[in-house]
């Protein structure tokens, strides 16, 4: 006969509980099942005469099991009673489910416990050191009555949770007793449980937790530490919880996980996965080696899925996490370049970058009349349509679908307060935005547009006015992007020098030094042209100072040809 016995909460997949319940008896663990009273008698008959040949196998009273109710508690008690009457050689007692499955060989499990016949493994800590109650009370379980349940009665257990807060009405805890939590998976010794189950105030206490919330984690987690020698405050049951709180299931594609958390059971195991129970129940060869249980191994694979679960991944949106605006994380899936002011400047500024850097380079995406791609396609990745109807629809969608379907290519596009202004906040906002403008080089086109001046002068106030409240917005505190603002003026003066700072910070596989820049436009006369605005009532103060003169004119004609580095 073992020293460890195992008791069984089952309340469905009974032919698995079949299954495990002989796996355990077949390394001689005495086996005590409780049924849920809410399974039929039929199937409770049919189930027990499935077991009647193996006399490990016992079963012990019924009672109604409910989420966060005292009959779970009641049915551990009922179970663990005749487990200790029956089979007098136990010395450690295994609480468990019917979704429960042990990981490694049983004789490895007794021989732990063997080694430890003193030890207590019950997860057991006071409120204040509880940090994984989520969307619960915490003190409150023990001080407040919960005579409604929280599953089926909401409203009425939020009304009365309310209703006593507001009388202050308050429980008087047991003398003696210090609450403390923890998992309900539990594994005592023999001295421990029946201390408990024999406790002279064991009606007093029942009393009291009836109207405890959530007793099944409070219960046997209070009164061990009234009589336990020595507590292991850890459950030797792998069990991994959500975001919120819910128990995850594990499938048969998580069967070189549990294989690493050197844990001795796990819950909760689809009833499904017939891998995991073929595995784990039948090829003693592939059990995992002795080695000290370690769930801790396996917590980043669930950090990381409590994670995408919940805000998702970059640049990645779907209707269960949308994001938010006070999230930090980057709005889009890859690093890529808005360029303003660029395609103004210079000539045939696009194809020349796209050769020195090797990047994606489109137009003004977010044209007017419609999305500028590169090399002049209707279509890109992802059937994404030039249409401005359908991009304007949703621009934040449009830029992030467009940096989606192309992630690990880099993409650059030119922007200016011509565009479609709405997606300036997510520009703002995206921490993968590399943003470099040049402020006032809109200016550019309409000097050099056939356009009467009265119409140039409204359109210039029109696209100063916009860029201004572009560059107040960027300016924000919850601007994450990484942004380089120069006058058209000051860019002028160097544009070698601010050219190689942009295809640095696009991290092209240029040459340490630009030996070549694009054709400057002519920029003859432009001082003039400023001037000209001014006169007309208009302060045209984003291009920086450029000398009525034409002094820059003058430099600009040397620049008319492909710049060159001597």
């Amino acid at each position: 006969m073992s020293s460890l016995g195992i008791v069984m909460l089952v309340h469905t997949a009974l032919d698995r509980v079949e299954q495990v319940a002989r796996h355990w008896t077949a390394s001689g663990c005495p086996v005590v099942i409780h049924v849920d009273r809410k399974v039929g008698n039929p199937t409770y008959s049919k189930f027990i005469a499935a077991c009647a040949d193996d006399p490990l196998i016992q079963f012990s009273d019924r009672h109604v099991c409910e989420w966060g109710s005292w009959g779970i508690v009641a049915a551990s008690q009922s179970a663990a009673a005749l487990i200790l009457e029956k089979f007098p050689d136990v010395r450690h007692v295994y609480l468990s489910s019917g979704a429960c499955l042990p990981l490694r060989p049983v004789g490895e499990l007794i021989d732990y416990l063997a080694d430890r016949p003193r030890v207590d493994f019950i997860e057991s800590a006071t409120t204040r050191d509880v940090s994984w109650t989520i969307g619960g009370l915490d003190l409150e379980r023990f001080t407040l009555r919960f005579p409604f349940s929280w599953r089926k009665r909401r409203r009425l257990f939020d009304a009365y949770v309310r209703f006593q807060r507001a009388l202050g009405m308050r429980r008087t805890i047991p003398e003696g007793l210090v609450p403390h939590m923890g998992s309900q998976w539990w594994c005592l010794t023999r001295q421990t449980l029946s201390a408990i189950l024999q406790d002279p105030k064991r009606k007093e206490y029942d009393h009291y937790f009836r109207k405890v919330w959530i007793p099944d984690e409070s219960y046997f987690q209070t009164l061990a530490r009234l009589y336990s020698t020595h507590i292991e405050s850890r459950s030797l049951t792998l069990s991994k919880f959500d975001y919120q709180g819910r128990p995850h299931m594990f499938y048969d594609d998580h069967l070189q996980l549990l294989r690493r958390s050197d844990c001795f059971v796990a819950r909760k195991i689809w009833q499904g996965a017939d891998r995991l129970y073929q595995t784990f129940l039948t090829d003693e060869n592939s059990a995992l080696t002795p080695a000290e249980p370690n769930p801790g191994k396996i917590d980043r694979v669930f950090s990381k899925a409590v994670e995408r679960r919940v805000r998702g991944r970059d640049g990645l949106y779907m209707q269960s996490c949308f994001p938010r605006s006070t999230c930090e994380r980057s709005l889009s899936a890859f690093p890529y370049s808005v360029l303003q002011g660029f395609s103004e400047l210079f000539e045939d500024f696009e194809p020349w970058l796209a050769n020195a850097t090797g990047a994606r380079v489109h137009g003004h995406l977010f044209h007017p009349e419609r999305a500028q791609f590169a090399g002049d396609e209707t279509l890109m990745n992802g059937v994404l349509s030039d249409c401005a109807m359908l991009r304007d629809y949703n621009p934040t969608a449009f830029l992030s679908n467009v940096i989606w379907n192309t992630r690990g290519e880099r993409q650059c596009f030119q922007f200016g307060p011509q565009d479609n202004q709405q997606i300036s906040e997510f520009l703002a906002r995206d921490q993968n935005a590399n943003i470099a403008i040049i402020t006032g080089a809109w200016a550019v086109p309409l000097f050099r547009s056939n356009m009467n001046f009265a119409d140039i002068r409204c359109e210039a106030a029109r696209l100063q006015q916009r860029e201004t409240k572009q560059l107040e917005l960027l300016d924000t505190a919850r601007s994450n992007s990484r942004i380089r603002v120069w006058t058209m003026a000051d860019f002028v003066e160097a544009p070698m020098e601010q050219l190689q700072t942009v295809l640095e910070d696009m991290g092209a596989p240029q040459p340490t030094h630009l030996t070549e820049a694009p054709t400057l436009v002519d920029l003859s006369g432009f001082g003039k042209f400023l001037q000209n605005l001014k006169n007309q009532g208009m302060h045209p103060y984003l291009m920086g100072d450029f000398p009525v003169n034409d002094e820059f004119g003058t430099q600009a004609k040397s620049f008319k040809k492909p710049y060159l580095v001597q």
